[in-house]
């Protein structure tokens, strides 16, 4: 029997109370579960003791930035440089349970990435579950697909595939978001799976304006990918916005606003063109 071979990539900025312990987890599953694999950890210029605790590490492969490039462009690099059919992404904080990784290698043979599902997860701050809420649902419109969880940090997918869309990878930390929608859009099959999430051992790496990173992340992936179902809604606003002027004109104005009217509902016809052209290159350049 084959063994699946995993390149596990671990992005690590200032997390010297983890990194060492959620490497040592690692190397313990895959050896039980008799995996190929290598873990490769790119220290992405941390100004605490990271670094000097895995150059003592063994059975590594060590990519060290002399400055903070972000989380994207580490995973990035880590995938770049990996050489095994299957990519592991984890985060070196402790915060996922590595235990549950042969939970998801046995969805491989069917499914194309699998992703844990922090759901019900206790330990998220309030602010940033609304932000979840609102860019999922987003996302959900959007793909036409139920997305328990855009952006965990604790997923398995096939090289070969991450590599179709890595020009779209961007370098901060909606690369979990971007590779979600890239193979939602994509018709790529994803399974989730609901997990723990542990509190993280010192601080979160995440900032307050990235939920706005996120929703423009999601437009530019859909315009990208799917144009129509963006031109269409904004086409749909419209003539719902020049419907409603024409009805408070007539009743309320005493006069019919016809020429804004008019305008409203050409601009409603020609986004709608402009999503269909769109639409059709996107077609035409896929085959």
């Amino acid at each position: 029997m084959t063994k699946l071979k995993i390149s596990v990539v671990i992005p690590a900025y200032n997390e010297e109370y983890a990194i060492e312990n959620t490497i040592k987890k690692i190397k313990e599953v895959m050896r039980e579960n008799d995996y190929e694999y290598e873990i490769i950890v790119i220290n992405d210029g941390s100004t605490d003791n990271s670094l000097r605790i895995l150059e003592r590490v063994k059975d590594i492969r060590l990519i060290n930035h002399l400055y903070n490039k972000g989380y994207g462009a580490s995973l990035k690099e880590g995938i770049e440089n990996s050489k095994n059919d299957f990519i592991l992404i984890t985060d070196a904080d402790s915060t996922y349970p590595i235990e549950d990784i042969p939970r998801f290698t046995k969805y491989l043979d069917n499914f194309d990435m699998v992703v844990g599902d922090r759901t019900n997860a206790k330990n998220v701050s309030f602010p940033k579950k609304i932000a979840k809420f609102i860019i999922t649902k987003l996302s959900n419109h959007l793909t036409k697909r139920k997305i328990p969880d855009i952006n965990s940090g604790f997923r398995i997918f096939r090289r070969d595939l991450a590599m179709k869309f890595f020009h779209l990878f961007p370098e901060g930390f909606s690369f979990t978001t971007t590779i979600t929608l890239a193979f939602l859009t994509n018709n790529y099959s994803i399974k989730y799976i609901p997990i723990k999430y542990f509190k993280r051992k010192g601080k979160s790496k995440v900032k307050s304006f990235d939920f706005i990173v996120f929703l423009e992340l999601i437009l530019r992936i859909m315009i990208y990918f799917k144009p129509l179902r963006i031109f269409s809604l904004i086409s749909f606003t419209l003539f719902l916005l020049g419907i409603i002027v024409f009805i408070y004109s007539l009743f309320f104005l005493d006069k019919v606003l016809d020429i804004t009217v008019t305008i409203i509902l050409l601009s409603s016809l020609h986004v709608f063109i402009l999503g269909l052209i769109a639409d059709l290159i996107i077609k035409r350049s896929a085959k």
